[in-house]
């Protein structure tokens, strides 16, 4: 039997033991990481550094926290804001068998995290499950 292949679309830094939980053992794994943390005044002012970094931090904490228990690759180009645009170039690379995104709980939740949820909706024929950390 393949591995299940599964896109891990993050925008918060990895509670690894919880994300070991969500993900299956062996999986193959992808992980892209939108620039979400990002004021909307910054967003249109194309000041987007700061979020950028951030956004590199979570793939790579993501990538740590699966370490061992699944095939990692981490999308070192993903860090932009447009969410859809992410998860797209994704999976016209690694056809995924689920997406999983990873989101701060509700309080902690930006605009861009919430639209990042709606384009993984968004995602013709692939079952996606949110995880709040």
């Amino acid at each position: 039997m393949a591995a299940s292949k599964v896109l891990v679309v993050t925008t918060a830094p990895a509670d690894e033991a919880r994300l070991r939980r969500e993900i299956p053992e062996g999986a193959e794994v992808r992980i892209v990481a939108p620039a979400t943390k990002v004021s909307r005044l910054d967003w249109l002012t194309n000041d987007e550094d700061d979020a950028r970094a951030v956004a590199a931090h979570a793939a790579e904490d993501a990538a740590d926290a699966l370490s061992g228990k699944a095939d990692v690759a981490v999308d070192r180009t993903s860090q932009n804001t447009d969410a859809g645009e992410n998860i797209r170039d994704a999976l016209r690379e690694f056809p995924a068998d689920e997406i999983v995104v990873v989101t701060s709980p509700g309080a902690e939740q930006t605009w861009l995290d919430e639209a990042t949820v709606r384009e993984a909706l968004a995602a013709p024929g692939v079952p996606v499950r949110q995880v709040k950390l």
